[in-house]
C-alpha cells in the first residue's frame, strides 16, 4: 500500500504541476525497478547511463569498507560536530547554513541506502524531510539566511539520490518549483563567487529532472547558468598556469580571508568539479568540441600538475609536479564524481582507469584505516605529518595532520561521497539496453535489460589486489543483451572465458563486448594481468605500479595525539575517537631504487596476503612488493617535508637493502616518487 500511495501522489502532483504526470510516473516506476533513465530529445545521447541508487550493491571488501565508513566519521559526525548538530540551519536552527549540511548528506544518503542501514537512512531523512517540508511559497529552499545559489546545488544532488532510492514524489514537485524560482531570479540575481565556477553542479540536476519530466524550460535555465558561469573550456584551450601558483600572484591576503576570480579559476576543487562540465554541456549544445574539451583540460593539467597518485596537485591552488606538494581531499572525491559522469557521457575507458587509480590510491591514502580521521592535504612523498609550515601553495601548517577538521572543515563535510558513489557507479546501462562494467570491485547489480527482463550479475573479486574477476549472470528468463567489460590500458594480455569455454581475447584500453543469449548461471571469468611496471615523474623519479595500484615505501609510523589549536575553544568534542594526530616516522625514508624499468617485473617479488578488516593500513596491506634500494644520506627533511627530490639517476655508496613497498592507500607515511640509483 505504501508504494501505491506514493505512485498515486506522484501522478497527481505531476499532472497538476506540469501536465506530464504519466511520463514522470513511467520514469519513476522504471527507476524503482532498477532501470536507467536515458536522455530525452533534444539532448545528445550518452555513451552509458548511470543506474539509480540501489541497483548496485557492494560486496566483499568493498562492503566492509563502506561499513568502516558507517562506523567512522560518516555514521557519527552529526552527533558531535557542531556544524552538523541540531542547530544547523539546514535543520531550521541558527547555526551553519552554507555548504556543510548538504556536503555531508551527499555522501550519507548513498552510504545509507547501499548498506540498507535503517539508522543511517533515518539520519539522512531527518535532513531531507526538513528541506522537503520547508520549501517557501516562492519556491526557494534551504535556510532563509542563505542567499547563495551554490549550497542549493548540493542539496539538489542529494534530493536526486533520495528520489532514486525511495521514489519519494515530493522531490519532483520541489525541484520543479525551485527551478521556476531560480529562472525568475536568474537575471537579477546571477551566479556569485563559488557558484560561478561550479555552475555545472546545477546543470547536472537540471538534466536529471528534464529526463524525467520533459519540461523544456529546464534546458533554458541550464543555458542561462552556462552563460553566467565560468568558461572552463576557454581556460584549457589557452592554459596559462604551467607552474606552481602563490598568494601574491593570485591576489590573496596572507590570511586567506578573501577570494579572487583568479584564485577560484586555479582552485583545485573547482577544477575537479569542472572536469565534467564541458561534457555535460555537450548534451545540450551537441557541439563535439564541448565533449572533447575534457581532453584539453586533462592534457594541460597532466603536463604541469599531475602527481603519481593520479591526482592533480592543488594544496588549495595549482602546485606543480613536485611530489611533496599536496592534494586536497575535496579534490579527490570531486574528481572521482566527475570521472563517473565522464564515463557515462563520453564512455572513454581511460576515464575508468583514472577513476580506479584515484579511488584505490588517493582516496584511502588520505584517510585513517578506520575512517575516523582525514587529512586536508596528502603528499605522494609524505614522510612526516605534523603541524609545520610547509612549502604549500596557499594552505596552512595543519594541512597534512590526520584529524577531525584540519586546516578547514569543508573536507570534514565532503569526504563522505567518495566510496559510496564509486560503489554506485561500478556498472552502467548501455544505450542498446545492455550492461557495462566501467570499474571493478566486488558488487552485485540488479536491473533490467532488453525487453524489460530483470537480470542480476554477481561480481566476485578481490580486485584491485588480485587480477581475477568472476561474474555470474542470472536473468529472470533467457535474454540476449550486450555485456561490455572495460579492459584497463595496463592489462596487456587480458583474457576472458564464458562458462569455462573458449577464451576471448580482449584489447587493453578498450571495452570488450560479449553479445550472447544469457541464461541463469552463466559465468564469465576475466583475467587482468597485473605486472609490476615503472612510471616516470618529477626529476625523472620512478613510481612503481601494479594493476591500478601505486606502491609506496612502507615506513614505521608513530601516531601522536595532539592539541593542535585548530579547534575553537567553544567546541565540545563528545567522541573521543575524533582526535587530531601527528604521524612521525620510526624508520628511514630516504631511499633510491636499484631498478631497471625495462625489466622491472623480474626484479620485484610480489607477496600476496589475505584481505583483512582494514586493508588500507600498513599492517593490513593485502599485497607487498620487495625491491632493492640504497639509502641517500644527503636527502633530508626541508621545511617539514622530504627535501628537494634528487635528479635521477643518483649515486650512493650505501649498502644494498631490500625494501618493502605497500599500496599507496595503505601507507600514511610514504615515499612514492623514488630517485633511481645509477648503474641499474
Amino acid at each position: 500500500m505504501k508504494i501505491q500511495r506514493a505512485t498515486i501522489c506522484l501522478l497527481l502532483v505531476s499532472v497538476l504541476q506540469c501536465g506530464t504526470g504519466i511520463q514522470v510516473l513511467a520514469v519513476g516506476a522504471k527507476q524503482r525497478r532498477g532501470g536507467a533513465v536515458k536522455n530525452r530529445q533534444p539532448l545528445a545521447a550518452n555513451a552509458f547511463y548511470p543506474l539509480p541508487l540501489g541497483a548496485i550493491k557492494p560486496r566483499g571488501w568493498l562492503r566492509r569498507q563502506l561499513q568502516i565508513q558507517a562506523d567512522g566519521l560518516t555514521g557519527h559526525l552529526d552527533e558531535f560536530w557542531p556544524d552538523l548538530g541540531p542547530d544547523s540551519a539546514w535543520l531550521g536552527g541558527p547555526g551553519e547554513g552554507w555548504e556543510r549540511g548538504p556536503y555531508f548528506l551527499d555522501g550519507l544518503v548513498p552510504l545509507a541506502h547501499l548498506l540498507d542501514d535503517s539508522k543511517l537512512i533515518a539520519k539522512a531523512n531527518k535532513w531531507i524531510n526538513w528541506t522537503l517540508e520547508n520549501q517557501r511559497p516562492d519556491g526557494s529552499i534551504g535556510p532563509q539566511k542563505n542567499k547563495d545559489w551554490w549550497p542549493n546545488m548540493l542539496m539538489l544532488k542529494v534530493l536526486t539520490q533520495h528520489y532514486e532510492a525511495t521514489g519519494d514524489p515530493r522531490v519532483i514537485s520541489l525541484m520543479r518549483r525551485y527551478f521556476e524560482h531560480h529562472s525568475r531570479l536568474a537575471v537579477g540575481r546571477p551566479l556569485h563567487e563559488w557558484a560561478i565556477f561550479r555552475w555545472g553542479e546545477e546543470v547536472l540536476s537540471l538534466l536529471w529532472l528534464y529526463n524525467r519530466t520533459g519540461d523544456a524550460r529546464l534546458l533554458d535555465l541550464a543555458t542561462t547558468l552556462q552563460r553566467q558561469g565560468y568558461d572552463w573550456k576557454k581556460q584549457f584551450a589557452d592554459f596559462k598556469f604551467p607552474s606552481k601558483t602563490g598568494k601574491a600572484e593570485l591576489g590573496l591576503r596572507a590570511d586567506m580571508s578573501n577570494t579572487t576570480n583568479l584564485s577560484l579559476a586555479v582552485h583545485g576543487v573547482n577544477n575537479a568539479m569542472a572536469m565534467k562540465y564541458s561534457a555535460l554541456w555537450s548534451l545540450i549544445s551537441k557541439d563535439k568540441s564541448d565533449r572533447d574539451a575534457v581532453y584539453d583540460q586533462l592534457r594541460e593539467l597532466d603536463k604541469y600538475h599531475l602527481l603519481p597518485n593520479g591526482m592533480h596537485s592543488a594544496d588549495e591552488h595549482y602546485a606543480g609536479q613536485n611530489p611533496t606538494q599536496g592534494v586536497e581531499l575535496c579534490s579527490v572525491v570531486e574528481t572521482m564524481f566527475s570521472l563517473e559522469h565522464l564515463l557515462a557521457v563520453v564512455g572513454d575507458p581511460a576515464f575508468g582507469d583514472r577513476l580506479e587509480k584515484i579511488s584505490f590510491n588517493a582516496l584511502p591514502g588520505t584517510l585513517t584505516g578506520d575512517m575516523w580521521a582525514h587529512q586536508y592535504d596528502q603528499q605522494p612523498n609524505q614522510v612526516v605529518c605534523n603541524i609545520h609550515q610547509r612549502d604549500w601553495t596557499t594552505n596552512g601548517p595543519e594541512s597534512n595532520v590526520f584529524g577531525l577538521e584540519p586546516n578547514f572543515g569543508c573536507c570534514t563535510a565532503n569526504l563522505h561521497q567518495g566510496w559510496p558513489k564509486l560503489a554506485a557507479s561500478l556498472w552502467m546501462a548501455t544505450p542498446d539496453d545492455g550492461l557495462a562494467a566501467v570499474a571493478y570491485a566486488p558488487s552485485e547489480v540488479n536491473t533490467v535489460v532488453k525487453g524489460g527482463v530483470r537480470v542480476r550479475i554477481t561480481e566476485d573479486t578481490e580486485y584491485p589486489f588480485r587480477e581475477k574477476i568472476r561474474l555470474t549472470v542470472n536473468p529472470a528468463s533467457p535474454v540476449a543483451f550486450p555485456l561490455r567489460l572495460r579492459i584497463p590500458a595496463w592489462a596487456e594480455g587480458a583474457s576472458l572465458t564464458v562458462n569455462g569455454g573458449e577464451a576471448h581475447g580482449a584489447k587493453a584500453g578498450a571495452f570488450h563486448t560479449l553479445m550472447r543469449r544469457w541464461k541463469k548461471g552463466d559465468r564469465v571469468e576475466l583475467t587482468l594481468p597485473m605486472r609490476s611496471r615503472a612510471s616516470r615523474w618529477y626529476h625523472d623519479s620512478i613510481a612503481v605500479e601494479r594493476g591500478p595500484l601505486v606502491f609506496s615505501l612502507k615506513l614505521g609510523e608513530d601516531w601522536r595525539q595532539v592539541q593542535s589549536g585548530m579547534h575553537k575553544p567553544a567546541k565540545k568534542w563528545n567522541e573521543p575517537r575524533a582526535a587530531d594526530w601527528e604521524v612521525h616516522p620510526t624508520t628511514a625514508w630516504n631511499y633510491g631504487l636499484l631498478v631497471d624499468p625495462a625489466s622491472l617485473p623480474q626484479s620485484i617479488e610480489v607477496i600476496e596476503k589475505p584481505i583483512g578488516q582494514f586493508p588500507f593500513t600498513p599492517d593490513g596491506a593485502p599485497v607487498e612488493l620487495r625491491v632493492k634500494g640504497r639509502r641517500l644520506p644527503d636527502w633530508q627533511l626541508v621545511s617539514g617535508s622530504a627535501g628537494p627530490l634528487p635528479q635521477s639517476p643518483v649515486t650512493s655508496r650505501e649498502p644494498e637493502e631490500t625494501l618493502t613497498l605497500i599500496p599507496y592507500g595503505s601507507a600514511k607515511l610514504r615515499i612514492t616518487a623514488f630517485p633511481q640509483v645509477a648503474g641499474q
